[in-house]
Protein backbone atom coordinates (compact mmCIF):
# COMPACT_ATOMS: atom_id res chain seq x y z
CA UNK A 1 0.00 0.00 0.00
CA UNK A 2 0.96 3.44 -0.78
CA UNK A 3 1.42 5.57 1.76
CA UNK A 4 2.28 9.41 2.46
CA UNK A 5 5.65 8.01 3.29
CA UNK A 6 6.35 7.79 -0.16
CA UNK A 7 5.63 11.33 -0.59
CA UNK A 8 8.22 12.14 2.10
CA UNK A 9 10.68 10.48 0.64
CA UNK A 10 10.06 11.70 -2.65
CA UNK A 11 10.63 15.00 -1.29
CA UNK A 12 13.62 14.25 1.15
CA UNK A 13 15.17 12.66 -2.26
CA UNK A 14 14.74 15.86 -4.05
CA UNK A 15 16.11 18.02 -1.19
CA UNK A 16 19.49 16.12 -0.72
CA UNK A 17 19.61 16.90 -4.56
CA UNK A 18 19.45 20.41 -4.09
CA UNK A 19 22.19 20.38 -1.22
CA UNK A 20 24.16 18.13 -3.35
CA UNK A 21 23.78 20.64 -6.23
CA UNK A 22 24.82 23.78 -3.87
CA UNK A 23 28.14 22.15 -2.12
CA UNK A 24 29.07 21.92 -5.79
CA UNK A 25 28.53 25.32 -6.82
CA UNK A 26 31.10 27.39 -6.18
CA UNK A 27 29.54 30.72 -7.44
CA UNK A 28 26.94 31.31 -4.63
CA UNK A 29 28.97 32.76 -2.19
CA UNK A 30 27.01 31.08 0.61
CA UNK A 31 26.89 27.42 -0.53
CA UNK A 32 27.54 25.62 2.36
CA UNK A 33 24.89 27.64 4.09
CA UNK A 34 22.79 26.39 1.52
CA UNK A 35 24.22 22.94 1.59
CA UNK A 36 23.20 22.51 5.60
CA UNK A 37 19.99 24.17 5.17
CA UNK A 38 18.49 21.79 2.38
CA UNK A 39 20.45 18.93 4.48
CA UNK A 40 18.16 19.76 7.34
CA UNK A 41 15.26 20.13 5.35
CA UNK A 42 15.88 16.80 3.37
CA UNK A 43 16.29 15.13 7.08
CA UNK A 44 12.76 16.04 7.81
CA UNK A 45 11.37 14.14 4.99
CA UNK A 46 14.00 11.06 5.33
CA UNK A 47 14.04 10.60 9.45
CA UNK A 48 11.30 12.37 10.68
CA UNK A 49 9.10 9.80 10.99
CA UNK A 50 11.55 7.80 12.49
CA UNK A 51 12.56 10.30 15.03
CA UNK A 52 11.74 11.23 18.68
CA UNK A 53 9.53 14.59 18.02
CA UNK A 54 12.63 16.73 20.16
CA UNK A 55 14.78 15.54 17.82
CA UNK A 56 12.82 16.51 14.70
CA UNK A 57 12.22 20.31 16.74
CA UNK A 58 15.78 20.37 17.19
CA UNK A 59 16.29 19.67 13.34
CA UNK A 60 14.29 22.85 12.36
CA UNK A 61 16.03 25.05 15.40
CA UNK A 62 18.56 24.37 13.24
CA UNK A 63 17.57 25.26 10.17
CA UNK A 64 16.20 28.60 11.63
CA UNK A 65 19.67 29.92 13.34
CA UNK A 66 21.37 28.73 9.57
CA UNK A 67 19.04 30.30 7.62
CA UNK A 68 18.90 33.36 10.43
CA UNK A 69 22.21 33.83 11.64
CA UNK A 70 24.26 32.29 8.51
CA UNK A 71 22.07 33.46 5.67
CA UNK A 72 21.21 32.02 2.46
CA UNK A 73 22.67 32.50 -0.92
CA UNK A 74 21.96 32.54 -4.75
CA UNK A 75 25.10 30.89 -7.25
CA UNK A 76 24.49 32.38 -10.88
CA UNK A 77 25.11 29.09 -12.60
CA UNK A 78 22.06 27.85 -14.82
CA UNK A 79 21.10 24.65 -16.41
CA UNK A 80 20.58 26.60 -19.83
CA UNK A 81 21.58 30.14 -21.13
CA UNK A 82 18.68 32.68 -21.48
CA UNK A 83 18.93 32.29 -25.06
CA UNK A 84 18.13 28.90 -25.00
CA UNK A 85 15.15 29.86 -22.83
CA UNK A 86 13.45 32.35 -24.95
CA UNK A 87 14.07 30.08 -28.02
CA UNK A 88 12.25 27.02 -25.92
CA UNK A 89 9.21 29.50 -25.30
CA UNK A 90 9.46 30.57 -28.95
CA UNK A 91 8.90 26.71 -30.12
CA UNK A 92 6.89 25.12 -27.69
CA UNK A 93 3.96 28.90 -26.86
CA UNK A 94 1.41 27.60 -24.67
CA UNK A 95 2.42 24.39 -24.79
CA UNK A 96 4.46 24.98 -21.92
CA UNK A 97 1.72 24.86 -20.17
CA UNK A 98 0.75 20.89 -20.54
CA UNK A 99 3.28 19.71 -17.48
CA UNK A 100 1.59 23.01 -14.98
CA UNK A 101 -2.02 21.93 -15.65
CA UNK A 102 -1.41 18.21 -15.99
CA UNK A 103 -0.55 18.39 -11.46
CA UNK A 104 -4.51 19.41 -10.81
CA UNK A 105 -5.74 16.76 -13.64
CA UNK A 106 -4.01 14.23 -12.64
CA UNK A 107 -4.86 15.13 -8.72
CA UNK A 108 -8.54 15.24 -9.35
CA UNK A 109 -8.60 12.14 -11.05
CA UNK A 110 -6.25 10.24 -9.02
CA UNK A 111 -8.58 11.85 -5.87
CA UNK A 112 -11.71 9.90 -7.60
CA UNK A 113 -9.86 6.98 -9.05
CA UNK A 114 -7.97 5.86 -6.38
CA UNK A 115 -10.79 5.92 -3.75
CA UNK A 116 -11.47 2.33 -3.02
CA UNK A 117 -8.85 0.48 -5.69
CA UNK A 118 -7.41 -2.39 -4.45
CA UNK A 119 -4.47 -5.04 -4.74
CA UNK A 120 -4.96 -8.47 -3.97
CA UNK A 121 -7.65 -7.24 -1.83
CA UNK A 122 -5.78 -4.67 0.27
CA UNK A 123 -6.08 -0.94 -0.53
CA UNK A 124 -3.69 0.74 -3.08
CA UNK A 125 -3.00 4.15 -1.48
CA UNK A 126 -3.73 5.05 2.22
CA UNK A 127 -7.53 5.92 1.59
CA UNK A 128 -6.71 8.89 4.46
CA UNK A 129 -3.99 10.76 2.08
CA UNK A 130 -5.74 9.50 -1.09
CA UNK A 131 -5.26 13.42 -1.95
CA UNK A 132 -1.87 14.15 -0.72
CA UNK A 133 -0.90 10.64 -2.35
CA UNK A 134 -2.41 12.09 -5.45
CA UNK A 135 -0.62 15.32 -5.94
CA UNK A 136 2.49 13.45 -5.31
CA UNK A 137 1.98 11.05 -8.18
CA UNK A 138 0.58 13.82 -10.52
CA UNK A 139 3.99 15.98 -9.38
CA UNK A 140 6.20 13.14 -10.77
CA UNK A 141 3.42 12.61 -14.09
CA UNK A 142 4.05 16.37 -14.88
CA UNK A 143 7.73 16.11 -14.29
CA UNK A 144 8.20 13.15 -16.47
CA UNK A 145 5.70 15.11 -19.05
CA UNK A 146 8.08 18.36 -19.23
CA UNK A 147 11.54 16.24 -19.78
CA UNK A 148 9.59 14.68 -22.46
CA UNK A 149 8.42 17.89 -23.99
CA UNK A 150 11.43 19.66 -23.70
CA UNK A 151 14.37 17.17 -23.59
CA UNK A 152 16.69 18.95 -20.92
CA UNK A 153 19.97 18.30 -19.56
CA UNK A 154 19.62 14.75 -17.38
CA UNK A 155 20.05 17.27 -13.80
CA UNK A 156 18.30 19.99 -15.18
CA UNK A 157 14.70 19.48 -13.30
CA UNK A 158 17.85 19.29 -9.84
CA UNK A 159 19.39 22.30 -10.97
CA UNK A 160 16.14 24.00 -12.05
CA UNK A 161 14.49 23.16 -8.43
CA UNK A 162 17.84 24.16 -6.71
CA UNK A 163 17.68 27.34 -8.76
CA UNK A 164 14.30 28.13 -7.32
CA UNK A 165 14.46 27.20 -3.87
CA UNK A 166 17.40 29.33 -3.45
CA UNK A 167 15.46 32.57 -4.58
CA UNK A 168 12.62 31.60 -2.47
CA UNK A 169 15.00 31.11 0.27
CA UNK A 170 13.96 30.08 3.89
CA UNK A 171 10.06 31.09 2.78
CA UNK A 172 10.48 27.60 0.99
CA UNK A 173 9.01 25.67 3.99
CA UNK A 174 6.92 28.33 5.43
CA UNK A 175 3.98 26.74 4.39
CA UNK A 176 5.21 23.63 5.85
CA UNK A 177 6.01 25.11 9.34
CA UNK A 178 2.88 27.21 9.59
CA UNK A 179 0.87 24.07 9.11
CA UNK A 180 2.83 22.65 11.84
CA UNK A 181 2.20 26.01 14.00
CA UNK A 182 -1.57 25.52 13.28
CA UNK A 183 -1.48 21.49 14.43
CA UNK A 184 0.56 22.86 18.01
CA UNK A 185 -2.19 25.46 18.44
CA UNK A 186 -4.95 22.95 17.97
CA UNK A 187 -3.45 20.55 20.21
CA UNK A 188 -3.22 23.61 22.98
CA UNK A 189 -6.42 24.29 23.08
CA UNK A 190 -6.26 28.12 21.68
CA UNK A 191 -9.37 26.91 19.83
CA UNK A 192 -11.36 26.98 23.07
CA UNK A 193 -9.87 30.71 23.44
CA UNK A 194 -10.92 31.94 20.28
CA UNK A 195 -14.90 30.53 20.99
CA UNK A 196 -14.95 31.45 24.29
CA UNK A 197 -13.39 35.31 22.78
CA UNK A 198 -16.16 35.25 20.31
CA UNK A 199 -19.21 34.26 22.40
CA UNK A 200 -18.31 37.20 24.70
CA UNK A 201 -17.83 39.68 22.07
CA UNK A 202 -20.16 38.46 19.06
CA UNK A 203 -23.84 37.42 19.23
CA UNK A 204 -23.35 33.89 17.92
CA UNK A 205 -27.13 33.07 18.23
CA UNK A 206 -27.95 32.89 14.88
CA UNK A 207 -26.73 30.43 12.32
CA UNK A 208 -26.00 33.53 9.50
CA UNK A 209 -23.62 34.91 12.55
CA UNK A 210 -22.19 31.69 13.28
CA UNK A 211 -21.50 31.31 9.03
CA UNK A 212 -19.83 34.79 8.73
CA UNK A 213 -17.80 34.49 12.09
CA UNK A 214 -16.20 31.29 10.54
CA UNK A 215 -15.34 32.72 7.45
CA UNK A 216 -14.36 35.92 8.03
CA UNK A 217 -12.03 34.64 11.39
CA UNK A 218 -10.53 32.17 8.87
CA UNK A 219 -9.50 34.59 6.97
CA UNK A 220 -8.32 36.96 9.45
CA UNK A 221 -6.85 34.49 11.14
CA UNK A 222 -5.00 33.33 8.00
CA UNK A 223 -3.71 36.81 7.33
CA UNK A 224 -2.08 36.74 11.16
CA UNK A 225 -0.46 32.99 10.72
CA UNK A 226 0.31 33.68 6.89
CA UNK A 227 -1.07 30.23 6.41
CA UNK A 228 -4.72 28.81 6.13
CA UNK A 229 -3.72 25.37 6.80
CA UNK A 230 -2.57 26.78 10.37
CA UNK A 231 -6.28 28.68 10.72
CA UNK A 232 -7.77 26.01 9.59
CA UNK A 233 -7.90 23.60 12.89
CA UNK A 234 -7.77 26.62 14.97
CA UNK A 235 -10.68 27.95 13.91
CA UNK A 236 -12.65 24.51 13.14
CA UNK A 237 -12.06 23.93 16.71
CA UNK A 238 -13.71 26.90 18.00
CA UNK A 239 -16.55 27.97 15.64
CA UNK A 240 -16.96 25.35 13.50
CA UNK A 241 -17.53 22.15 15.33
CA UNK A 242 -19.09 23.75 18.38
CA UNK A 243 -21.76 26.05 16.43
CA UNK A 244 -22.13 25.67 12.65
CA UNK A 245 -22.11 21.88 13.44
CA UNK A 246 -22.95 20.78 16.37
CA UNK A 247 -25.49 23.89 17.89
CA UNK A 248 -27.24 24.35 14.17
CA UNK A 249 -26.70 21.14 12.34
CA UNK A 250 -24.40 21.79 9.76
CA UNK A 251 -22.86 19.46 7.06
CA UNK A 252 -19.49 19.48 8.37
CA UNK A 253 -18.23 18.77 4.73
CA UNK A 254 -19.56 21.99 2.97
CA UNK A 255 -18.35 23.71 6.15
CA UNK A 256 -14.76 22.55 5.73
CA UNK A 257 -14.48 22.73 1.98
CA UNK A 258 -16.08 26.62 1.98
CA UNK A 259 -13.95 27.46 5.16
CA UNK A 260 -10.82 26.67 3.44
CA UNK A 261 -11.24 28.60 0.77
CA UNK A 262 -12.92 31.53 3.08
CA UNK A 263 -9.06 31.06 4.83
CA UNK A 264 -7.23 31.65 1.08
CA UNK A 265 -8.57 34.63 0.83
CA UNK A 266 -6.99 35.49 3.68
CA UNK A 267 -3.51 34.45 2.24
CA UNK A 268 -3.96 37.28 -0.61
CA UNK A 269 -3.80 39.98 1.54
CA UNK A 270 -1.36 39.35 4.05
CA UNK A 271 2.55 39.55 3.64
CA UNK A 272 2.51 36.88 6.37
CA UNK A 273 1.86 34.35 2.92
CA UNK A 274 5.73 35.78 2.45
CA UNK A 275 6.32 32.77 -0.98
CA UNK A 276 3.28 34.15 -2.06
CA UNK A 277 3.23 37.64 -1.91
CA UNK A 278 6.37 38.99 -1.04
CA UNK A 279 8.55 36.57 -3.11
CA UNK A 280 7.15 37.06 -6.28
CA UNK A 281 8.04 40.78 -6.22
CA UNK A 282 11.31 39.99 -5.23
CA UNK A 283 11.85 37.78 -8.14
CA UNK A 284 10.10 40.37 -10.64
CA UNK A 285 12.14 43.37 -8.94
CA UNK A 286 8.96 45.23 -8.81
CA UNK A 287 9.55 48.52 -6.70
CA UNK A 288 6.41 48.14 -4.17
CA UNK A 289 7.09 44.87 -1.86
CA UNK A 290 3.14 45.07 -1.36
CA UNK A 291 2.48 45.49 -5.07
CA UNK A 292 1.02 41.99 -5.14
CA UNK A 293 -1.20 42.58 -2.40
CA UNK A 294 -3.06 45.52 -3.43
CA UNK A 295 -3.49 44.09 -6.83
CA UNK A 296 -5.17 40.97 -5.22
CA UNK A 297 -7.49 42.56 -1.99
CA UNK A 298 -10.12 43.33 -4.26
CA UNK A 299 -10.82 39.86 -5.62
CA UNK A 300 -9.88 38.63 -1.98
CA UNK A 301 -12.55 40.55 -0.72
CA UNK A 302 -15.21 40.06 -3.27
CA UNK A 303 -14.30 35.93 -2.81
CA UNK A 304 -14.71 36.29 0.77
CA UNK A 305 -18.24 37.85 0.69
CA UNK A 306 -19.13 35.12 -2.23
CA UNK A 307 -18.02 31.99 0.26
CA UNK A 308 -19.44 33.36 3.09
CA UNK A 309 -23.12 33.54 1.35
CA UNK A 310 -22.28 29.84 -0.46
CA UNK A 311 -21.76 28.88 2.79
CA UNK A 312 -24.84 29.96 4.51
CA UNK A 313 -26.86 28.61 1.58
CA UNK A 314 -25.54 25.13 1.49
CA UNK A 315 -24.43 24.11 4.80
CA UNK A 316 -27.65 23.78 6.89
CA UNK A 317 -29.43 22.52 3.83
CA UNK A 318 -29.76 18.36 4.11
Amino acid sequence: MITLEAVYWIMGLMATGVAVVNVRDPTNPKRYNNTMFWGLYAATFLTGSYLPNFASGCIVVAMVLVGSVGKLGQGSRESQTVEQREASAVRWGNRLFIPALAIPAVTLAGTFWLKGATLHGTPLVDQKQITSISLGIATLVALVAGVVMLRPPLLAPLHETRRLWDSVGWATVLPQMLAALGALFAAAGVGKVVAGMAERWIPLSSPLVAVVTYTVGMALFTMIMGNAFAAFPVMTAGIGLPLIMTRFGGNVAVMAAIGMLSGFCGTLMTPMAANYNIVPTALLELPDEYAVIKRQLPTALLLLAVNTIIMYVFVYRH
